[in-house]
């Protein structure tokens, strides 16, 4: 079993994940963090990033309460990205990185996490060209 941290919360999908209660496709475990592969892929190459311990709801929390863990998360989704190889690939190098807040964003679980999606061109957002 996986060390859970300082918070966890039985209610949680993602504490549960960490704690091994719930099956997931890990593909890195650190200290601090646990990256899985996302059941509902949106691109070739979908993974969660979560801290282990429960402790903030979304990233403006997270933001507010404790920069230095949103710094390592970030890091630790660059990381990621360079171990899925989604950083050296000639024709679709690049990979996006995101953060649901809230439920009109699509946050479904309510434990700070991070999308790293990535393996193939995935365009721009919204009709004007960036």
């Amino acid at each position: 079993m996986t060390s859970i941290g300082s918070a966890f919360d039985e209610s949680c999908l993602f504490c549960r994940i960490v704690a091994g209660q719930i099956p997931a496709t890990v593909v890195r475990d650190s200290e601090e963090f646990l990256t899985f592969r996302d059941i509902n892929p949106q691109a070739p190459t979908h993974v969660l990033v979560i801290p282990k311990a429960h402790g903030y709801r979304d990233v403006g929390e997270l933001a507010a309460k404790n920069p230095e863990l949103a710094g390592r998360l970030l890091a630790e989704a660059a990381e990621v990205a360079r171990d899925e190889g989604l950083t050296d690939h000639a024709d679709i190098s690049g990979y996006r990185l995101v953060f649901n807040t809230d439920d009109a964003a699509g946050q479904t679980v309510y434990h700070v996490h991070l999308h790293v999606l990535g393996g193939d061109a995935l365009g721009h957002f919204g009709s004007a060209e960036h």
